[in-house]
């Protein structure tokens, strides 16, 4: 698949997907930007606002199967990978696959369960495989992961650690329809006359490997590349930060505006793509200094102070 069909493909996918998430086609952008650079995304936000609806719709647009896990405090380990179970027809124990073995996973509300089922999470996200009692189990590909939080409700909750939230290439938030957004969608839902949704397959998992390759062979000058090493070193260096982004977050930089500059319909990479996927690739990435916790200081505000204060290259044309 050539650069040219990937971008209407990807075009035509967020059309699909808008039909039951209203107007969020920004959002919805940076999400699949993030499945075709081939990551992960968290989508943190205030319940209602459409996270499990995106991620459904995505997952039927793109032709994968979809499972949704329940993140709860009594989720163990062994309900995502799947278990050995003992078949007495053949007195043999035979591998019952868990959820994990999918095309996406919405891993909803992950900030409920215990850090024991969080980490059963780390080896499918980075390897895309599990391992049971000793046998490693390989993942369907296309595998993409989309967890949900709740930004507001910490009370029996288990914050992601670090080293899981840097597995995460995004992290993303939908925020409140506009007056207009909102009122649109109860005059779809009046006329729908149905809460179901009714999307199609845009393309399929052969589909979407295709088009993830297709990305692959977009061109990026050195430049870009260099403005991306730049933004995530003054991560490390600014002075509300305790700990900054690690080279991964500027390898997450780069990949997710190649797939940014895609479905903007360029086969090369402009700093302002970079500018466009800062935000969502690098907040997550950042730890503030405790002491500035009751300070208007926020991770957006800090990368926004790094993108004005970086210097931007003049073009990412070769």
């Amino acid at each position: 698949m050539d650069l040219h069909e990937t971008s209407a493909r990807a075009a035509a996918i967020l059309d699909e997907v808008e039909k039951a998430v209203i107007g969020k086609r920004e959002p919805l952008t940076l999400l699949l930007a993030g499945v075709l650079a081939g990551g992960h995304v968290l989508l943190e936000d205030f319940p209602g606002l459409g996270k499990t609806l995106a991620a459904r719709s995505l997952a039927t647009a793109l032709g994968l199967d979809f499972t949704r896990a329940q993140f709860t405090p009594d989720l163990l380990p062994a309900d995502l990978t799947g278990s050995f179970i003992f078949d007495q027809r053949t007195s043999t124990f035979e591998f019952r696959e868990g959820p994990l073995f999918t095309g996406l996973l919405l891993a909803d509300e992950i900030n409920r369960t215990p850090p024991k089922t969080q980490a059963a999470l780390l080896e499918a996200m980075q390897e895309h495989q599990v391992t049971v009692e000793g046998r490693t189990f390989l993942l369907p590909k296309p595998f993409h992961v989309l967890a949900t939080a709740n930004p507001i409700e910490y009370e029996g909750t288990y914050p992601l650690p670090e080293a899981q939230l840097d597995r995460f290439l995004m992290r993303l938030g939908f925020g409140y329809p506009s007056a207009t957004e909102e009122w649109q969608v109860l005059t779809d839902r009046l006329g729908r006359r149905t809460e179901d949704h009714s999307l199609q397959a845009v393309t399929d998992p052969a589909g979407l490997l295709a088009m993830q390759q297709a990305v692959e062979t977009v061109r990026v000058d050195d430049t870009v590349g260099q403005y991306c090493i730049r933004l995530a070193r003054a991560t490390r260096q600014h002075a509300h930060v305790l700990v900054g982004s690690s080279p991964r977050g500027s390898l997450a930089l780069l990949l997710c505006a190649r797939a940014y500059a895609v479905i903007s319909a360029r086969d090369y990479v402009t700093p302002e793509d970079v500018k466009k996927v800062a935000r969502p690739v690098l907040e997550h990435r950042v730890t503030l200094r405790p002491e500035l916790w009751a300070s208007d200081v926020t991770a957006a505000s800090v990368i926004d102070d790094i993108l004005n204060s970086v210097s931007t290259p003049t073009s990412g044309r070769t």
